[in-house]
């Protein structure tokens, strides 16, 4: 577990330490949106990270609210929080990759991902939210609906206006447009910042959320 948390960059063990050595310096929230902080995790974060005030459940990176819990019960401020996420923001660190070993991140997250003013904003959301209901789970995907497996997996990395989806991180297929096969193909092996989903989503799941996306991709 401690190696699981020292490997993923939000996990508290490292997070403090970082903090502690003032990796990016103090930042403030009184001039953060957290409503703007909201929707820009949602595009941008939601895709990799679970935060129960999110909606999001994913397991890509590290679970938030899982993160941040033991800390808050422990009396850290909302300011200190915000630091570190705020930090690693600007310098996540790059860490082995593994499909087949949960020690470690599936993929690693890009520095930088929001900057300026939207990574404060992004952190004071975060801060204000992550763990306040305790050490909340990943759900884990159930059945084989296309699109709600495509909303909770892959809506905040892509933009899918079917699903009511508009990650960036990934490519917009809408215009993409991509066939069955080539769909399938990519959930499996994954490509770029993408994991490879083999042994997260069963052989039924991969085919039912290839299958939405051939079908819905590029129409209302």
């Amino acid at each position: 577990m401690l190696r699981r948390l020292s490997a993923a960059a939000g996990g508290v063990a490292v997070v403090f330490l970082l903090s502690a050595c003032g990796t990016g310096g103090s930042v403030s929230s009184a001039s953060s949106d957290k409503q703007n902080g909201r929707k820009l995790f949602q595009d941008k974060c939601a895709g990799c990270h679970t935060l129960s005030a999110a909606g999001s459940s994913a397991t890509i990176g590290p679970n938030l609210d899982a993160s941040f819990a033991q800390a808050r019960s422990d009396g850290f401020k909302e300011s200190a929080i915000l630091d570190i996420v705020h930090d690693q923001i600007k310098f996540p660190g790059q860490y082995p990759v593994s499909q087949n070993d949960s020690d470690y991140l599936k993929a690693n997250m890009p520095a930088d991902l929001v900057a300026g003013q939207s990574a404060i904003d992004v952190a004071a959301y975060v801060a204000a939210n992550a763990g306040k209901q305790g050490f909340a789970e990943a759900q884990a995907v159930t059945g084989t609906n296309g699109k709600q497996i495509f909303v909770t997996k892959c809506g905040g990395c892509h933009t899918l206006k079917s699903a009511g989806t508009t990650g960036a991180q990934g490519p917009n297929l809408d215009l993409l447009m991509p066939p069955f096969a080539i769909v399938k193909n990519q959930v499996i092996k994954g490509g770029g910042i993408m994991p490879a989903f083999k042994g997260v989503l069963t052989d039924a799941q991969i085919a039912a959320v290839a299958k939405y996306v051939a079908k819905h991709a590029g129409k209302p």
